[in-house]
This record gives C-alpha cells, sequence and structure tokens, in this order.
C-alpha cells in the first residue's frame, strides 16, 4: 500500500473533497474506534470522510494502560465471549495488523496463598493461553509458566519477600496507543479516505426525519463546510451522548465516563524484567514495562466533570503509590513520578454503581435514520466495534439504494509499516551504518514507524541536523518532530509532546525544557508565525502547569477546577502566516 502522508496540504485536500461530494460514510471521531471504521469502510470500497475535533487519539485513545489484552479478570465474570474475542484480536495485531507498534509484554502474578491459589488463577492463565489458542490463531505469545518465590524475585528483585509464595509468569500485549490510532486514520487515508482534525462537528444536516451529513468547523481557519453522507456514524467514546444529541434524540443507550490514571516512574525506581498484576480491593493494579519506564495505573471511579481534560487529584497518585507499594523492597514517593496521565472509559451505563463492573463490551445503535452510534467496548476489541458499526451503516444503506457492499476485510489489512517490517528489522545493523546513527537508535525508530522508518532516513539524509536528538528529551530525534508535523497529522504543540512523542509523560519536566524546539521543528513544517510559535509555547507551558496544580488538589472537583485553567487554543487564519 502506497503510503500517503497526513500532511498540511492534504488535510486541505480532505476537507475540499468531503464538501463537494455525497460520501458513502461520514465518521465522526478520530479514536480508535472512529479510525478504525474510516478503515474498514475505505477498504470496502466505500467513500469515506473522516473528522476529528482535536487530534487523532487526544482523548480516550491516548490514554489507556497501552495494553492489549483478553481481559484476565473477565474470566472471573465468567465473560468467556469477549476474553475469546479479546485474545483472537490480541494476535492479529501482534502477527499481522500491527507488529512494528504491538509487542508482547511479560507479567508477574503473585500468589500470596499456598496450594488453592495456585490451582485457581493457574487455572484461569492456563484457561487463557488456551483460548487465544482455541480462538484458531496462535497465541503471538509465550506460554505461561508457574514460578517459586525465588524464581519470581530472581525476575522482578523489587518485590518484598513476604509479598508472595510465588508466581505465575505469563504475556500480554502492548502498545504505544496514541501512535497506533494516528496509523489506522493514516492507514484509511492511504486507501482514499478523506480525513481532517481539527474539525469539529457543530450540527447533523437533516432531511425530514433522515440524518444526512453534518456541517463541520474547521478550528484553524474558522470556516464552516456542509458534508453530504449517506451514513454517518458517531464513533465520539465519552462524547457519545453530547454528539447523539445533536440529532435532537436520547438515543438507545448513554455512556458513562470512568475516570482511570496511570503514573510513569523512571526503569531505574523498581528494579526488574518483567510487568506485575496485583488485585486490590476494587480491581486490579498494573506495573507495566515502558522502555525507560514503568507505567502504574489504574483508578476506575465515575466522572461526570470535564470530559477534555480529565484531571488526576493528588488522592488518586497516592492510591496508587499506596497499593505498588505494599509489595515493594523500596517503596516510590512522589518525588519519583516522572508523568501523570488521565483519561476516561467510555461504559455503557448500567444499573451497578461500580464502574468496574460495567461492561466493557459494546453496543450499536440505528435508531435514528441514517445515523450509526457506537459505544462502549474496549481497546483491544476496536476492530471488531469498527466492523459492527460500518456493518450496521451498510446495511441502512443498502435498504435505500440497493447496492452490494463487500464485507469486512481488515482481519487481512495490516497498517501502513507493517508491511515488510520483519524483513526491515532483520536489516536494523544495515540502516545503522548507512544512516550513522546507532543500533539501539534504529531499533526505537523501527517500533515506532515500522518499514516506514525509511522515509525518516531519506528526511535526515536531506537534513543531517535532523539526525540529532532533542536537547531536552533525548529519546528522540529531531527528524521525528519534523515528520510528526508533515507526515503524521500533528497540527500544535501538544499533538506532538504528548501523542506523537511520550515526552510530556516520560520526562520530570513534562516537556517544557524542549517546548521552544519542538514549536521551532514544526513551524517551519507549518509555516508558523514568530507569534503563533510563541502562542504554542506558552499554551503548553500553561498546560503542564495547570496539570501539575491538579495533581495537588485533594479530589475530583478541586483537581478539575484547577486543570480547566488552561485552555485549548484554536488558532484563526493569521496562524497559518510565515515568518
Amino acid at each position: 500500500m502506497r503510503s500517503v502522508p497526513l500532511s498540511p496540504q492534504n488535510r486541505e485536500a480532505a476537507l475540499a473533497a468531503m464538501s463537494s461530494q455525497t460520501l458513502d460514510i461520514l465518521v465522526i471521531g478520530g479514536g480508535v474506534v472512529g479510525g478504525g471504521a474510516a478503515l474498514d469502510a475505505a477498504t470496502r470500497g466505500l467513500s469515506v470522510g473522516l473528522v476529528e475535533a482535536r487530534d487523532f487519539a487526544s482523548g480516550t485513545s491516548s490514554r489507556s494502560s497501552k495494553l492489549i489484552h483478553g481481559g484476565l479478570r473477565y474470566l472471573e465474570m465468567l465473560d468467556f465471549r469477549l476474553v475469546a474475542e479479546a485474545l483472537a484480536e490480541r494476535s492479529l495485531l501482534l502477527e499481522k495488523i500491527a507488529p512494528h507498534l504491538v509487542r508482547p509484554v511479560p507479567f508477574i502474578y503473585p500468589l500470596t496463598r499456598r496450594v488453592w491459589e495456585r490451582i485457581y488463577a493457574g487455572s484461569g492463565v492456563a484457561l487463557y493461553d488456551s483460548m487465544a489458542f482455541l480462538s484458531g490463531r496462535s497465541r503471538g505469545v509465550p506460554h505461561h509458566r508457574h514460578l517459586t518465590r525465588r524464581g519470581a524475585r530472581r525476575l522482578m528483585p523489587a518485590l518484598k519477600k513476604d509479598a508472595l509464595i510465588g508466581a505465575l509468569h505469563y504475556y500480554d500485549g502492548q502498545v504505544d496507543d496514541a501512535r497506533h490510532t494516528m496509523f489506522l486514520s493514516r492507514t484509511a487515508a492511504a486507501y482514499g479516505a478523506h480525513v481532517a482534525s481539527r474539525t469539529r462537528v457543530i450540527s447533523l444536516l437533516r432531511e425530514g426525519d433522515r440524518v444526512t451529513g453534518a456541517r463541520v468547523k474547521d478550528l484553524e481557519t474558522g470556516d464552516e463546510h456542509d458534508v453530504a453522507a449517506r451514513q454517518v456514524i458517531n464513533a465520539t467514546g465519552v462524547w457519545t451522548d453530547e454528539t447523539q444529541g445533536l440529532a435532537g434524540e436520547r438515543g438507545q443507550f448513554h455512556v458513562r465516563a470512568s475516570k482511570g490514571i496511570h503514573l510513569v516512574v523512571p526503569r531505574d525506581r523498581i528494579r526488574g524484567e518483567t510487568g506485575l498484576i496485583l488485585r486490590t480491593e476494587k480491581s486490579v493494579l498494573f506495573v507495566i514495562p515502558w522502555e525507560r519506564h514503568w507505567i502504574i495505573g489504574t483508578t476506575d471511579t465515575d466522572w461526570d466533570l470535564s470530559k477534555d481534560h480529565p484531571a488526576a487529584s493528588r488522592s488518586d497518585i497516592d492510591y496508587l503509590l499506596e497499593h505498588v507499594n505494599t509489595v515493594l523492597v523500596e517503596p516510590l514517593t512522589h518525588d519519583d513520578v516522572q508523568g501523570v496521565f488521565a483519561g476516561l472509559r467510555p461504559l455503557l451505563a448500567g444499573e451497578d454503581a461500580a464502574t468496574s463492573k460495567l461492561s466493557r463490551e459494546h453496543a450499536v445503535s440505528t435508531s435514528v435514520t441514517g445515523l450509526v452510534v457506537i459505544a462502549g467496548g474496549k481497546y483491544t476489541t476496536y476492530r471488531v466495534m469498527a466492523k459492527d458499526a460500518v456493518d450496521a451503516a451498510v446495511q441502512s444503506m443498502s435498504l435505500i439504494h440497493s447496492r452490494k457492499v463487500p464485507e469486512c476485510c481488515t482481519e487481512d489489512v495490516p497498517l501502513l509499516g507493517a508491511d515488510g517490517y520483519e524483513a526491515v528489522w532483520n536489516q536494523r545493523q544495515k540502516l545503522a551504518a548507512e544512516s550513522g546513527l546507532g543500533i539501539g537508535r534504529i531499533e526505537h525508530l523501527l517500533r515506532r514507524f515500522g518499514s516506514l522508518v525509511t522515509e525518516l532516513l531519506d528526511l535526515i539524509a536531506e537534513r543531517p541536523d535532523l539526525a540529532k536528538a532533542l536537547g531536552g528529551a533525548d529519546g528522540y530525534l529531531r527528524a521525528e518532530i519534523v515528520y510528526a508535523a508533515s507526515h503524521e497529522g500533528a497540527r500544535h504543540l501538544d499533538d506532538t509532546i504528548a501523542r506523537r512523542t511520550r515526552i510530556s509523560i516520560e520526562t520530570f519536566d513534562r516537556g517544557i525544557e524542549v517546548a521552544e524546539e519542538v514549536a521551532g521543528l514544526m513551524g517551519d513544517v507549518l509555516g508558523w508565525s514568530v507569534e503563533q510559535r510563541d502562542r504554542e509555547v506558552e499554551h503548553y507551558l500553561a498546560r503542564v502547569e495547570a496539570e501539575r496544580e491538579s495533581q495537588t488538589m485533594p479530589d475530583d472537583e478541586t483537581a478539575d477546577a484547577a486543570r480547566m485553567g488552561a485552555s485549548d487554543v484554536v488558532p484563526i487564519s493569521q496562524a497559518g502566516a510565515t515568518v
């Protein structure tokens, strides 16, 4: 498949194309389900538009636990269908769809009770592995094994001796969720979808009782466009109810937001080679290896405040530190926390007061003619959700237009960067020698760009200065920033520091030191004026200050008020002026 950049020029062309024709399907929402739906529809030969009000993955899809997993704890709930479905998707992502972005990650499950717990938990993990095999696909990860206490502490010396009597060692999958979601939208564009971020739906178009498209506003210029479509798919996650309200309908279901927060600490703060999964009184707690860091999470609490910027409070952070410290020889403190991120899970509203007990399964509604609503689910099963949404849209469209549309084929469609990935990985020594970069740097790039790494290396060959590491975040090259703006749809400083890279959670200063350099590199691509560059930096610094303040607040209400102190930047036409 030919690589297509999510460039500023392609964004303008996408908006022009969407406003000049009647699309088969317009997808609202650039998260993992929206991007998946756009790719699904485009690969069926349909004309497709995808609009996102902010940045790709700027909501839930960049703030998950970064796991591609079957949901081991759902076995206890006897939700075998959901687990089997998720394990099948895990195998697809690991081996075919996104091997450059998804990889196996090991975990230890500490045992604290003799005999019966090993039998009980061991049977569950064995069933987990067996269900992956019985899904008709390979597991994609190594088989589980039992460990003695000594064997577990050999892998994880950070564990207290009295924190376990033995352990189970098993594998799941890990993903950079923000990059994977962006790759979905970019792959959809490669198959012909018209894709535009920073494009907000302000109303739905109607003809009688039927939805016939949407009126959208380009938040970069202020221009408004009518986009006609035979079917509209609402894939807006926790914003589902608000988007559904544009149709003047209550809808068949409601979405409830559950807040989950995660901490990021340096790798040397916890001695070990493998992740941890711990039981808490409310849910489970993960300690997940993340390159030079650990991710610790998550919480699971009801949230009814700002959905744009969910805030982590000090009590949230204390909760995670308190629980992880029960098993660590050297306890973590607030000073060890490099980054904090909070996200909202879109759960189908139920009668249970605890969000951790609400279903992660999804639902599709077609109660309004011309409008399909998809909600719920979990990150791992995004492709199944997208298929179900497009199936519903195709069925409704066929009733009117008598058009035969092919079945979903995305299980056989690798994302950009996946084709030839293994071969390029095998050539990494050669790439290092030719580019002058170290082998470790090449491997880092391959895990972020896959076989598209050659585009990045071509960029460095043209501009050798881009081979240098960023001054305030040496894990990333200057070329990655330029490429984010020219090929990956990054429009603003937040997009690059928080999502195309993870500098915002991987540095103690949250990206403050690197902001000026990143703004300069992005500004050269996007044609920012000096004033716009200053505005971008000012906004980013205000965001960091507001987030830090919110994390000192005692509860959700005060944390939300503090976080709302930094507003979104919505630049107008002069943002495109050159220096």
